[in-house]
């Protein structure tokens, strides 16, 4: 077969093909970047899908807008209120999950040959979503703090990109946090340099202690011409249950008539079935309890973790501890001979029977090789301080 060009600029996804080494008895995986289904609030979305499918259950079986379920658009313009973020229904779109509105910005915007600016590292999806399109991704560098925005302003004077993605709050896999007074920098970059700047926000919720500075989004109120340069992704996935496959796409009028229009080729409408159970969970007041439980669990195991990382591989990891999100970035040091390639680390930990996924394919270009991720959402304290040790061993 002769397949489409765009093909030649992707790859499969490397964190997909590392799945397939999972299958082992055994293995502890840190691997996935997938939310506990054990705090899933089971019993919350049955009882929501039986009122849903009790009460006039024929338009929610039924085809219906692409822009989403009316009573859903009302239920996330709220959510993002309570956020501090002032959004009408109208200004939104419901996806087939985050992805979906990447998806459509990337079909929107980007052009074969444009140019557009990651963080390095971010999430690897992205890289290949706007890559399939055609775009030359830079990536802009980071510290504990996010983005490097005075090298991140560089860059935009530079390459003039036709946008910026960001995951400014507990990023994937960083777990970093923009700091607040770069938000409002960037919002002024973007303003300025007429930019348009994509957040992308699935994790600012999952906070340990105290609660992440305000998205851009919330901030733009303060930052005069911002929300027209602007676009915000959120989801349910992260924090209510991903198969569902619910987000949204905030973003300028023009745009997002334009993605509306892309969707309409793509799916016609996100199921009707499960935003209508995702309004009707909005309304039964449960998703705080349900995120107090997460908070506090995702926090306990990011703190054993920090602890057996410090305690068992010492100074040959480096590492910042997150204070919210699924994950840990780390670097190998290689100090005392002990392994600085993450890649090679990670097919001895496998023989170990743990696993975690090497930082390279995080990077638009120019990887550091002795990069890793590790997601302690789905392991319990106990399998952290087994699979931590594991690592030990791995590190000979």
């Amino acid at each position: 077969m002769q397949f489409a060009d765009r093909l030649q600029n992707v790859e499969t996804s490397a964190i997909r093909e590392l799945f397939k080494l999972l299958g082992k008895p055994g293995i502890i995986s840190f691997a996935g970047g997938f939310p506990d289904p054990a705090l899933f609030d089971a019993d919350g979305i049955a009882q929501a899908s039986a009122a849903v499918l009790a009460n006039n259950p024929g338009p929610v079986l039924q085809y219906g807008a692409t822009e989403g379920y009316g009573p859903l658009r009302d239920g996330i313009a709220g959510f993002m209120g309570g956020k501090g973020a002032t959004v009408a229904p109208e200004g939104l779109v419901v996806t087939t999950g985050s992805q979906q509105a990447l998806d459509l910005l990337g079909k929107c915007l980007i052009s074969p040959g444009d140019k557009v600016i990651v963080e390095a590292p971010t999430f690897l999806a992205t890289i290949q979503c706007f890559r399939l399109y055609g775009a030359q991704v830079i990536g802009a560098p980071i510290d504990a703090n996010g983005v490097d925005v005075d090298k991140l302003e560089a860059l935009i004077e530079e390459h003039q990109p036709k946008l910026v993605y960001l995951i400014p709050t507990f990023g994937n896999p960083s777990g970093a946090t923009l700091s607040l007074e770069r938000r409002k920098r960037i919002l002024e970059i973007a303003v300025r340099t007429q930019t348009l700047v994509v957040e992308d926000d699935p994790y600012g919720e999952l906070y340990f202690d105290a609660a992440p500075p305000p998205s851009l989004l919330a901030l733009s109120s303060q930052v005069p011409g911002s929300r027209d340069w602007l676009a915000h992704c959120g989801s349910f996935s992260k924090i209510l249950s991903p198969g569902l496959r619910v987000g949204w796409l905030i973003a300028p009028p023009e745009l997002l008539a334009k993605a509306v229009m892309c969707k309409q080729f793509s799916d016609a409408h996100t199921s009707n079935l499960t935003q209508a159970i995702c309004a009707q969970y909005l309304t039964m007041n449960r998703l705080n309890n349900t995120l107090a439980v997460v908070r506090k669990t995702y926090a306990e195991r990011a703190r054993v973790m920090a602890q057996c990382l410090k305690r068992d591989l010492g100074d040959a990891i480096d590492f910042n501890a997150p204070q919210g999100g699924m994950f840990f970035w780390a670097r190998l040091t290689g100090a005392n001979g002990k392994p600085a390639n993450a890649g090679e680390f990670a097919k001895r930990a496998i023989e170990q029977l743990v696993a975690f996924v090497p930082g390279a394919p995080f990077y638009a270009h120019d990887p550091d090789l002795a990069t890793l991720r590790l997601s302690f959402a789905t392991a319990d304290v106990a399998k952290i301080e087994e699979g931590i040790g594991r690592l030990k061993l791995a590190l000979g």
